[in-house]
């Protein structure tokens, strides 16, 4: 069978933070209070991504990479990873402040937890006016300095804050203390992994009535207490081209604004595209795939060329492995 554009059922997680802006994106039996994120594109243990569209509607991811192996994910994912898939695709929409977490890094996860570690990236689609994210700490901080305001539980006071708008975008290594705060619906490009190591949660008390758990020693192991230098990515964006957005060891990353078509040539490698504004029209051998805001495609490696149409304004986020 011919492998075409691939686009899979949105999943949806409900989350204590969680607002109702997803809900448009997602059918009416996925709908719900508190959604908090949709995995588009998924590998992760309990939750392996389902293909929606074309002749493969119904088999799972897992399947196939088994099945096509280099053909889907391109013979240097393959060599690498083999049946795994390497990448988590989200939609995540704040209502209110995510925990102030940390995630281990691919070292540590694989001992403590047989598992990817997680860097990941961010890119802002909607921020109400004085949206922040925290990212790290304010400047001078050390581990000294954490472990006493962990215990005098006054972490607020040390944590390093970003006002965020549209179009922002952030890489999160491995290692760095880190949330969402409210009012902010972003695209997530991270490694697969569901490890999150909870710091602090203010105070907050769930459905149940408890408060969630923290994962304080966990955490402590985790942190990387290094300045950092810059938070926020520039890239260039210039319109009705990709440019380049973030790279890092674990994705590639590029950005197309516009509304004029792209073509693109074979490369032998696997591509994964989220929409983030719009709408798009990828024109393959095999026919036409529609991509509309908040959702995401896996372009199979086996396939020759194609061609990326946008309507009027569009933005589209272009994901490799390298």
């Amino acid at each position: 069978m011919n492998l075409y554009p691939l686009k899979f059922r949105p999943i949806a997680h409900y989350r204590i933070w969680g607002g109702n802006k997803l809900n448009q994106a997602v059918s009416a039996e996925l709908q719900m209070d508190n959604l908090g994120e949709i995995w588009s594109i998924s590998g992760v243990a309990e939750n392996i991504s389902i293909v929606e569209n074309g002749a493969l509607a119904g088999k799972n991811l897992q399947e196939l990479i088994e099945i096509y192996q280099e053909k889907l994910v391109g013979k240097k994912v393959w060599k690498k990873f083999g049946n795994e898939f390497p990448l988590l695709i989200k939609f995540i929409d704040a209502a209110q402040p995510l925990s102030v977490q940390v995630h281990p890094n691919d070292e540590e996860a694989k001992k403590l937890h047989n598992s990817f570690g997680k860097s990941e990236m961010w890119y802002i689609m909607e921020a109400e006016k004085d949206s922040e994210l925290i990212i790290g700490f304010k400047e001078g901080i050390g581990k000294s300095d954490y472990e006493k305001h962990l215990k005098a539980e006054t972490l607020e006071e040390i944590l390093g804050k970003t006002l965020v708008e549209k179009g922002d975008a952030v890489y999160i290594p491995a290692g760095r203390v880190h949330a969402i705060g409210a009012g902010i619906v972003l695209a997530e490009i991270q490694q697969t992994s569901d490890v999150t190591y909870r710091i602090y949660d203010y105070n907050r008390i769930d459905k149940d009535g408890k408060k969630r758990e923290l994962h304080t020693d966990l955490a402590l192991q985790a942190i990387d207490f290094n300045t950092i230098e810059e938070i926020k990515t520039k890239y260039d964006s210039t319109d009705n081209q990709l440019n380049a957005l973030i790279k890092s060891p674990y994705f590639t990353t590029e950005i197309f604004t516009g509304n004029q078509e792209v073509s693109i040539t074979k490369n032998d490698e696997m591509r994964i595209y989220i929409c983030t504004e719009g709408s798009f029209k990828f024109q393959t051998q095999n026919g036409g795939t529609q991509l509309d805001k908040y959702q995401s495609l896996l372009m199979p490696a086996k396939t020759d060329s194609y061609k990326i149409i946008p309507e009027e304004n569009s933005t589209l986020i272009e994901v490799r492995v390298p």
